[in-house]
């Protein structure tokens, strides 16, 4: 299962654009980068991509991957279990790239230029902080359900929302460097979707290529930063919903990069090795999404019938909202009037008050059912889309493949899928590796992956999701053998 050796490591870089060509649609470049290793008769690629996805959905298929994989092995002599390939997730109204077979040839021309530029490098591991940037999508509300942060639907009432969920803050900085002590590589791993974009709505990288674009203009010397997207299925950038101006994902690409370059300045590297280590499973598809429509209509059918008369309209609703909250007390006319009333004892202002509250409220509680009913009608049809997807398969499983690669002190371990915060957690928690960095969105891809837990309080990444609970377990358990493997092999 584990292939192990001592000696120098070698390091080659490279990388390639692979970015649509429409005219005026990019605004920033797309990469595959490439990074080469080999040690004795061990050789890896660690290949990251800005893409949404290795397979599954958007610009590249399910046969990317074995295709890439399999010119690679027969053309540069990498075995195809030896390669990560990984997505930073970055997505735009696209097409994000070129064509299918012009990104393979693209990403294959950065893995020559890699392995044919070997180098002698001494490698260093450690983790950096950075949680500013990020917070957890998935809202639990005092229901005991989740509400995730979309654009596709609004954000739940604030009275309803009771905490949030948790981030990884770590950074995982892997630094190598020439024999001469000029920097060669930076990868780091980072869990955020890149969702913000740039202003003016153009294909773009996002943060994690103005981190890499930042990293690579601060150190210099033709250093290649390489992002790897990590367990960020649920987290988001912090403005991610704001309406206040335009939105950019460059100050949080610069941002993580100062914090990653500060912890890379505390690394000491020194000569060690590589290993590696794979297995194959299957995850159970889910078997109960009916169930799931079926409670979602009768939810449904409950706001419908909740839905109540009122006697004002949206032009007539929004001055007198906005009234009750400027003045609560006196909402319809200046105060020296309610006291006049009040010395004629007369209350016709106050009764108007009255009756505009509870047609306020009324206003408001049909909204907010709305609201709900919008985001019931988008989880059906996600439903439905993932329904289609396990019933055209003919399986009740699909088979993943679990990459571990281990240098030095530290390790990468892949998943497949969209994994959660918890899920890349309980990985850490658990690996005999301190130093132990989830690298999802790899090799393949699986839509969401969320704790078991999760699946009874709802939640998008719960809905987006074809897996079944038990999918969780299997991939902690053989994580976990992987992870303990590797770390059985001396690479001091």
């Amino acid at each position: 299962m584990v292939n192990n050796t001592h000696s120098q490591l070698m390091a080659g870089i490279g990388r390639s654009e692979i970015g649509t060509l429409l005219p005026g649609k990019l605004h920033d470049p797309l990469y595959a980068r490439v990074l080469m290793l080999s040690s004795g008769a061990t050789r890896i690629a660690i290949i990251a991509m800005d893409a949404v996805a290795i397979g599954g959905i958007c610009d590249l298929s399910d046969d990317f991957l074995p295709r890439l994989r399999e010119r690679m092995q027969a053309q540069l002599g990498i075995p195809a279990r030896n390669i990560l390939v990984n997505a930073s997730h970055t997505h735009t109204a696209g097409p994000m790239l070129r064509a299918e077979d012009a990104v393979l040839e693209q990403t294959f021309k950065a893995a020559a230029q890699a392995a044919n530029q070997l180098t002698p490098v001494v490698f260093g591991a450690g983790s950096g902080s950075e949680e500013r940037i990020v917070f957890n999508r998935t809202l639990r509300l005092n229901n005991g359900r989740a509400w995730t942060i979309r654009h596709t639907n609004p954000s739940p009432p604030d009275d309803d929302v009771a905490s949030l969920g948790p981030v990884d803050p770590e950074i995982g900085v892997f630094r190598f460097d020439r024999l001469d002590g000029r920097p060669l590589a930076v990868l780091f791993n980072y869990a955020c979707h890149p969702l913000i974009g740039v202003p003016d709505g153009r294909v773009t990288a996002g943060f994690p290529g103005f981190a890499c674009r930042t990293i690579e203009d601060i150190l210099g010397q033709g250093v290649q930063a390489m992002f790897l997207q990590g367990a960020g299925g649920d987290i988001i950038e912090m403005l991610n919903k704001d309406f206040t101006g335009p939105r950019s994902s460059e100050p949080v690409g610069v941002t993580l990069a100062l914090s990653t370059i500060r912890a890379w300045r505390q690394i000491k590297p020194g000569p060690t090795d590589v290993n590696v280590a794979a297995a194959t499973v299957r995850f159970p598809r889910r078997q109960d999404i009916p169930e799931r429509v079926a409670e979602l209509r009768q939810e449904q059918q409950e706001l419908l019938n909740s839905l109540r008369y009122t006697t004002m309209n949206l032009k007539s609703f929004i001055p007198a909202y906005l009234a009750s909250r400027l003045d609560p007390e006196h909402p319809s006319a200046d105060t020296y009037r309610y006291l006049r009333e009040k010395d004629l004892s007369l209350n016709g202002l106050t009764e108007l008050d009255r009756v505009n509250r509870r047609n306020l409220d009324k206003y408001i509680a049909n909204v907010r059912a709305m609201e709900k009913l919008a985001r019931i009608q988008d989880r059906i049809a996600t439903y439905f889309r993932h329904l289609h997807i396990n019933e055209q398969s003919g399986e009740t499983s699909i088979e993943a493949e679990i990459l571990g690669l281990r240098i030095g002190d530290a390790a990468l371990i892949s998943c497949p899928a969209e994994a959660l915060t918890e899920i890349g957690l309980s990985v850490k928690k658990q690996s005999p590796l301190a130093k132990t960095y989830m690298a999802a969105y790899s090799n393949g891809y699986m839509h969401y992956g969320a704790p078991a837990k999760d699946y009874p309080a709802g939640g998008y990444e719960v809905t987006e999701c074809f897996l079944a609970p038990e999918w969780e377990q299997i991939y902690l358990d053989t994580a976990q053998k992987i992870l303990v493997s590797l770390s059985r092999q001396d690479n001091t």
